[in-house]
């Protein structure tokens, strides 16, 4: 390895650390790392802002300036009363409820947009109940991400492979959906054994959430019905927008904007609910990724992976799957998978059938965003919002619980491979 590997390397060993030891913030140690990269002369700032996703930056923003218009109109208060009242004030049910919506949701929105939907739904019931919030922001980040493996819009690196593989969203729906499901359905037992049956209210706090009518909590009836209809816009956008010839962004801000224009809400007040440390954060992140992409170490990764299976498929698809999502688990899945296009494509060139692979990539990037706090974008940004109201959730914390879950979905998903591609 040359110098500037080594020091790439180095850089992004240390900031990991600092994130996981919690010495110093996610954000001002993904910045301090960012500016030490460019520093350091690791690779131009020309090459470090080409590495900034500025697409999923947009999204995140957009769909947190189009939730803080959302929630004046009251909707969350009254979705998530409507839902403690069906669950009958029984956490677990609700939990379930919250677990299945956030993974329908993920599926058809991208999971960022999701969890800044469903969390502060998940923080009014939590408070009309008085229980801890964590577990249900643990099994909603959870949710997110096995919801978002279902279609080619669900996640980003299922966007790149469809693109790039030429697949469609029929496609995905076809292969990657019904392991989504068996998936979802066997950490629903999971989540039951680890949350469900402690998860206990009295007498007294169901019958106070059943006394309650969640239409006294709709604050403004106009922008509620305006929410909807820019919700559906959102829906319809993020799913036609390659047909339209739009970035997601585009989608995300110009809902937003509109949004704010139309509900007269002042942007100054709008702008200040933004989550500016997430931001930061993924910016920083994306340059000291990008730095061990443009030394060439993320490509050493992916190659690695290929050459150990002497170019067997079916061997080169599980250690794909299994190196995807502990890749995944560490670094953005996005960096990774757009390393691993011309590598499998260059396969598929020399007259390999690649499908397989297409899919263990698919799988194993976004079931391996559950792996660590830093995983996914939803990740963050859920713990973010559960650290604002007084909740927080460590990276450590998170790793012991989500880890092996996140290795139990990728056994389910090398499982089902094996059956779908048994001739590999």
């Amino acid at each position: 390895m040359d110098a500037n590997q080594v020091i790439a390397i180095v850089i992004f060993v240390i900031v990991m650390l600092a994130i996981m030891t919690e010495k110093l913030h996610r954000s001002l140690a993904a910045i301090v790392g960012a500016m030490v990269v460019l520093a350091l002369h690791v690779m131009t700032f020309d090459a470090a802002m080409g590495h900034i996703d500025f697409n999923t930056l947009g999204v995140l923003l957009g769909m947190m300036l189009f939730v803080s218009v959302v929630k004046l109109s009251g909707v969350f208060e009254y979705l998530a009363i409507k839902s403690a009242r069906i669950a009958r004030g029984d956490p677990w049910k609700i939990m379930l409820l919250f677990v299945l919506l956030t993974a329908v949701l993920s599926a058809f929105l991208d999971n960022v947009t999701t969890v800044l939907l469903i969390g502060p739904m998940t923080l009014t019931v939590c408070r009309l109940l008085d229980i801890n919030p964590i577990p249900f922001f643990m099994t909603e980040i959870m949710a997110s991400n096995i919801g978002g493996t279902a279609t080619l819009i669900g996640d980003p690196p299922n966007i790149m492979i469809g693109s790039a593989a030429g697949f469609t969203f029929l496609d995905f729906i076809m292969m990657d959906a019904p392991a989504v499901v068996v998936i979802l359905a066997a950490i629903l037992i999971v989540f039951y054994f680890m949350y469900g049956r402690s998860m206990k209210v009295n007498d007294e706090e169901r019958a106070r959430v059943m006394e309650l009518d969640e239409r006294t909590y709709i604050k403004d009836a106009r922008l509620l019905k305006l929410s909807v209809v820019m919700t559906g816009v959102v829906v319809v956008g993020f799913m036609a927008h390659g047909a339209l010839g739009l970035e997601s962004s585009i989608i995300a801000l110009g809902v937003a904007g509109i949004t704010i224009l139309l509900s007269r809400t002042s942007i100054e007040d709008a702008l200040a609910q933004v989550e500016w440390t997430t931001l930061s954060f993924f910016a920083g992140l994306f340059v000291i990724v990008g730095a061990l992409a443009e030394t060439g170490v993320i490509g050493m990764l992916a190659n690695s992976l290929v050459d150990m299976t002497g170019g067997n498929v079916f061997v080169t698809m599980l250690v794909l799957l299994v190196g995807s999502a502990v890749i995944s688990s560490f670094l953005d899945n996005i960096p990774f998978v757009a390393t691993m296009i011309p590598i499998l494509l260059t396969m598929e060139a020399s007259g390999m059938d690649v499908t397989p692979l297409w899919w263990a990539v698919s799988l194993g990037a976004c079931l391996g965003g559950n792996g660590t706090l830093i995983g996914a974008s939803a990740n963050v940004v859920l713990s973010d919002i559960s650290k604002k109201f007084g909740y927080e959730i460590t990276f450590m914390s998170f790793f012991k619980t989500a880890f092996p879950i996140m290795l139990l979905t990728v056994l389910m998903a090398g499982a089902y491979l094996v059956l779908r591609f048994p001739a590999a």
